[in-house]
């Protein structure tokens, strides 16, 4: 089946339920989309209040206090929010990702050059009393290693290691500095052997149809491409450049002419960061309107489906920069999703 460029728009935005909101709880959603962005401690919140109705923050936080949803270093080399199965087995599938940080981030200078084994064991020994700062990690290691900077040790053994953040952080208005326990023993279990078909096959469910270099963008891993030749049980489509889109045969498909009600979405969302091209949900210019120096510069505004605006909360209110003249009627869905937004921000 062809597929046009709206349809796929409003397939995406159907099956990352953002054309009508779930009544899922927080744990299956955070598990359909696997995982939720998580670098900025609002983003999930946001991304979680835009899908779910009736969404309450502090579940989130209690899914961390009490090790239903953890916050690990995974997809793309970024933090994201994880439920348990994933955490325990996204970090070995995206491991490779993590490598290629190691061996280029300036931030790990001269720790790379380390042996992994002698100082993974090192790590293991100052984790097993349990759960540490990062800036204490980095002291410690440092009397082991003492020619290395200790915020060199601490961002190698971020990205070397499965080391979960802890809790508070990430809870909703707490403040609290990065904590690290491996997240098996965070999650009293062990890590789990990942099998790279049934992941590719969940991300079709929740981000297709797509490519092997739609999926690659997603999770920073290559090699997608001899997965997806082994999956006979895919279906195909094209769009409208005749280019291949696989997916599973039993995801919806969304028309094109369907509304797309207004969103307000934060800084990062995997909606627009999980496609090879970025055209599904935004335009190179309202890309580049949100990119900053050293990443996202505001929460989004979507209307229509695409990225038309960025938010942010100056001196307790919220403010929109919008890219283009609104509707009278998308001007009222945008007013009732700030005020939506405004409550949740005051919870």
């Amino acid at each position: 089946m062809q597929l046009t460029a709206r349809d796929l728009n409003r397939t995406l935005l159907c099956r990352q339920h953002l054309l009508e909101r779930s009544h899922r709880d927080v744990s299956e959603m955070v598990e359909h989309l696997i995982g939720l962005q998580g670098q900025e401690n609002l983003s999930p919140y946001l991304s979680l209040a835009a899908r779910i109705d009736d969404f309450d923050p502090y579940a989130v936080s209690a899914g961390l206090e009490q090790r239903s949803l953890v916050r690990l270093l995974t997809m793309r080399g970024t933090i994201h929010v994880l439920v348990p199965d994933d955490a325990l087995t996204l970090r070995q599938w995206t491991q490779p990702r993590q490598d290629k940080e190691r061996a280029t981030s300036q931030s790990v200078g001269e720790a790379r050059h380390l042996d992994p084994i002698a100082f993974a064991n090192t790590v293991s020994e100052l984790l097993d009393d349990g759960p540490v700062s990062g800036k204490e990690l980095g002291n410690r290691l440092s009397a082991v290693f003492p020619n290395v900077p200790a915020t060199a040790l601490t961002n190698l053994a971020r990205v070397n290691l499965p080391l979960a953040q802890m809790p508070p952080r990430g809870c909703w208005k707490q403040s609290g500095g990065v904590v690290y326990q491996y997240v098996d023993r965070w999650l009293e279990r062990p890590l789990r052997e990942p099998d790279a078909a049934s992941i590719v096959r969940r991300w079709l469910r929740s981000f297709g149809p797509g490519t092997a270099a739609d999926v690659t963008a997603w999770s920073g891993v290559t090699g997608i491409g001899a997965v997806i030749k082994g999956m006979d049980d895919l279906v195909r489509h094209t769009d409208e450049s005749g280019r291949t889109l696989h997916d599973v045969p039993d995801a919806p498909l969304a028309a094109g002419d369907l509304p797309a009600p207004v969103r307000l979405l934060g800084t990062y969302d995997n909606v627009w960061l999980s496609h090879a091209g970025r055209d599904r949900v935004t335009t190179p210019e309202g890309r580049k309107r949100w990119m900053g120096l050293n990443g996202g510069n505001a929460n989004t505004v979507f209307v229509d489906g695409s990225l038309e605006g960025l938010w942010r909360v100056v001196d307790g209110e919220i403010e929109v920069e919008l890219f283009r003249a609104l509707t009278r009627h998308e001007l009222q869905e945008l007013d009732v999703e700030i005020e939506r937004t405004r409550s949740l921000l005051a919870s």
